[in-house]
């Protein structure tokens, strides 16, 4: 890892990962993606995070995605894989063997099998933690239903269990708060549709989905907001958006893949539960992203 770069800083893609007819694993196109994103300009990726389907692989899959990516990264590329599992344990093994791949870093979910409390969200942490590993929490309360609010972020720091958090509550009024509770914990962005606000409030991180469908106008805007330039990012992020809110709606690996197939890279299908897009919402993500296309963005 470059010195200059903290790992978990700049734009991270969180990677769809595509599958073959038979909805094996194509792990040679995964590796393809990886090394574009690199020549992209991108900082790094976050394989098996909710993009990548983690939910639906099988723990050999899993380490063979990581170990994928870390083959595909150049010098200074971040992989920094999602670690989310049903207890904790499962996310201790899954951050050891990151670890053991040559991992820089790994993005941990809290426990999302049921409505943990505090003392079990630090164990939790305190687990994935003793991997070795730093870990960057991922705050998404809608699908686990366990808010790492910002004064239950500023303890998890205070412990030395976690250096930074994507925040994917949408709130962006946390933001402020997360920086006087927890001066010293990174805030990534994790809403691709909030990339704006969060970027103006301190930002040192994006966690994205979007960056590998329109990758360069994503890293501008990425790079505008954080340096407070709105003049640049004000009208780029209104140019975007109407693909970027399709991050934080439930559709939005079907949406992300379908945005892939449209600028000619890998989408393809995903594995159940997830089903294709229904025609109206299809019609919708393809005519947002088509506009897109058509104005030369990319």
């Amino acid at each position: 890892m470059s010195e200059h770069r903290t790992p978990w800083h700049g734009v991270i893609v969180a990677t769809t990962l595509p599958f073959n007819a038979d909805l094996t694993v194509d792990f040679a196109a995964y590796g393809h993606h990886v090394a574009w994103l690199a020549a992209q300009g991108m900082h790094g990726v976050a394989p098996n995070g909710s993009l990548g389907e983690y939910q639906t692989l099988t723990y050999e899959e899993r380490d063979r995605v990581v170990e994928t990516a870390v083959a595909h990264a150049p010098d200074g590329f971040t992989v920094m894989p999602g670690v989310g599992a049903y207890g904790g344990l499962e996310a201790k093994r899954h951050a050891e063997s990151a670890r053991d791949a040559g991992c820089h870093a790994v993005m941990c979910l809290p426990p999302n099998t049921y409505r943990a409390d505090d003392r079990a969200v630090l164990a939790h942490f305190e687990l994935v933690a003793s991997a070795g590993l730093p870990v960057t929490a991922y705050n998404n309360p809608v699908d686990t239903k366990v808010d790492l609010r910002p004064d239950l972020l500023a303890k998890l720091h205070a412990e030395g269990f976690i250096v930074g958090v994507k925040e994917f509550s949408g709130d962006v009024r946390r933001c402020y708060e997360i920086s006087e509770l927890a001066p010293g914990l990174d805030l990534m962005v994790g809403t691709d549709d909030t990339v704006l606000e969060v970027g103006v409030a301190g930002a040192k991180g994006w966690v994205a989905g979007y960056p590998q469908v329109f990758p360069r106008a994503c890293l501008a805007l990425y790079r505008a907001a954080v340096a407070g330039d709105l003049e640049t990012a004000l009208p780029l992020y209104r140019r975007l958006h109407p693909v970027l809110r399709w991050d934080s709606r439930t559709e939005f690996v079907q949406a992300i893949k379908l945005g892939q197939d449209l600028t000619g890279r890998r989408g393809g299908p995903c594995r159940p539960p997830r089903q294709p897009l229904g025609p109206e919402t299809e019609a919708a993500v393809r005519a947002a992203t088509r506009s897109l296309i058509d104005a030369g963005i990319d």
